[in-house]
């Protein structure tokens, strides 16, 4: 029977049926990059390789968790002041492979280091993504840590993490451990991550009671955890032959099993919470018999999410196959029916299950625009702590005192750090920003000397003034023709004020008092 497909009104259903089709092995230490947030050394815990965090982000401060028997990566925090920094950012930059997709985790233990008897509420984001709102409250009061785990594709050289206060934070956001792990090209590769990302909702071993497991089992040290309730033990484990099916379970979740003796069906309250709707998931679920179905069928099954149908006649085999949608959406409680199919003499049975939401990217910032900025960014000194990051997303998190434009093309329009106490120099990058219309430096401690800005057509504002700016006025700037306001006042130019500017008309030049050196063009 064919599966059923919802009416063309709802975004498409795609289902895959995979069996074994990668024999490779997987034999393999974790890669990635293991972060002890706030740790001031490196670690090593159950073989795995925990480095310190102070050379992937600068700002926040280290604070450590008086507790005894915590593990090292819970004893430590990195905590963000969340005065005056409501929707600002604070990123993790962690150099990554842009042709790769990685899994990202990040791990919260409040441990009471902001003073408040409940952890603060806040969000987290990566590479621009507004990812989930960490809400850490439940577990905290329960004496264990959080963690969220998503699949994302990097932008560019770097995957930033940052977490970032909103309306409902009321105390300092904070964070436990980064892991960044890169994934192999098959696994989860039915989502076009150029335009979304995945983050997991849940991700279970089914038939099995034990503690949450991942690396050395998993390889990629996805974290799965049990599901225990009505486990029906394997009667012929070494019947079983999985290897290398799609996204690469771990050979541990086909050791156990949900399955009922009878030939009727199974239903499981799966995922445990209700979901939100209006969104979509992708679901993946493995399984694996024991017995090989005869030629009459006599191990299949009908799946069913909600009652509706969602694979049917699926006949297990003992090497192992996963059945996988990457839209589909849910709302609500979810319940999941295996039901034997007509004439099959087996009870149904089911090994794992992964549940992503699918996240939009939500677009990204030309990219000429964030290497300018991060050149900016590294020219100058106390630039301010939230220029980490992508500069323009999310949109309600744009770097301090950036503006930027939200067409079909993601811009930087303006910078205006007027009084922010920002010394070095300005970057002759900033010349690739071509869509700025303003750029309000005034009043820091800028030197060096003013960079050829003739690229930005349509700059129409510079406040230079009350810096340290040396060297001569870029006759250039003449040329530019939405040039309303050029303020230079009080730094250390010199040479003669180009002609083309005190003659422009509709100019407002400033470049006096200050710059003793520069002199008006006869």
């Amino acid at each position: 029977m064919s599966t059923l497909l919802p009416s063309s009104a709802m975004i498409p259903i795609r289902l895959l049926l995979l069996f074994a089709l990668l024999p490779i092995c997987l034999c393999q230490s974790l890669q990635g990059v293991l972060i002890d947030c706030g740790a001031d050394v490196g670690s090593a815990i159950n073989g795995l390789e925990w480095l310190p965090d102070s050379g992937y982000i600068s700002a926040g401060s280290s604070k450590v968790i008086a507790r005894e028997g915590l593990v090292q990566t819970l004893s430590t925090v990195r905590s963000f002041p969340l005065s005056n920094n409501i929707f600002k950012k604070f990123c993790y930059e962690i150099p990554v492979d842009r042709t790769k997709k990685y899994l990202v985790r990040t791990t919260y233990y409040y441990g009471g280091v902001n003073g408040n008897a409940n952890p603060p509420v806040f969000d987290q984001i990566v590479d621009g993504i507004l990812w989930r709102v960490v809400n850490t409250t439940e577990d905290y009061l329960s004496g264990d840590s959080s963690y969220y785990e998503g699949v994302f594709m990097p932008t560019g050289k770097n995957l930033s993490v940052c977490v970032a206060g909103n309306t409902y934070t009321d105390s300092d956001p904070f964070i436990s451990a980064l892991e960044v792990v890169p994934l192999w090209d098959q696994l989860y590769n039915s989502t076009d991550f150029r335009a979304h990302a995945l983050s997991l909702v849940a991700r279970h071993s089914f038939g099995y009671d034990g503690p949450v497991f991942g690396y050395p089992d998993d390889q990629f040290n996805r974290y799965w955890q049990p599901f225990g309730a009505d486990a029906f033990p394997l009667s012929n484990p070494q019947g079983l032959a999985v290897s290398g099916i799609w996204n690469l379970p771990p050979q541990k979740v086909f050791h156990t099993r949900l399955s009922k003796s009878l030939v009727e069906p199974l239903t499981l309250h799966w995922p445990p919470g209700p979901l939100p709707g209006g969104v979509n998931y992708s679901i993946a679920l493995y399984f694996a018999d024991d017995h090989a179905s005869d030629s009459n069928n006599s191990r299949a099954m009908d799946i069913t999410i909600n009652g509706v149908p969602y694979y049917r006649n699926l006949i297990r085999t003992p090497v192992g196959l996963v059945v996988f949608s990457n839209q589909w959406p849910l709302a609500g409680t979810t319940n999941l029916t295996l039901t034997p199919a007509p004439g099959s003499t087996a009870g149904p049975l089911i090994n794992a299950g992964e549940v992503y939401q699918v996240l939009p990217s939500g677009g990204k910032t030309l990219a000429r625009d964030v290497i300018a900025m991060i050149d900016l960014r590294n020219h100058f000194h106390n630039a301010p702590a939230d220029w980490s990051g992508d500069p323009c997303l999310p949109s309600r998190y744009t770097w301090t005192g950036v503006t930027c434009s939200y067409g079909p093309r993601i811009r930087v329009l303006s910078l205006n750090l007027t009084s922010m106490g920002v010394a070095g120099l300005i970057s002759p990058r900033i010349s690739r920003l071509t869509a700025l219309s303003s750029i309000l430096l005034g009043n820091n401690s800028l030197s060096g000397t003013i960079p050829d800005l003739s690229s930005l057509k349509a700059l129409q504002i510079l406040h230079l003034q009350d810096n340290r700016l040396g060297g001569m006025i870029p006759p250039s700037l003449g040329n530019l023709q939405n040039l309303r306001e050029v303020f230079l006042q009080n730094n250390n130019l010199m040479g003669e004020v180009p002609v083309n500017l005190t003659g422009k008309e509709g100019l407002t030049l400033r470049y006096t008092p200050g710059n003793p050196l520069l002199t008006p063009p006869p």
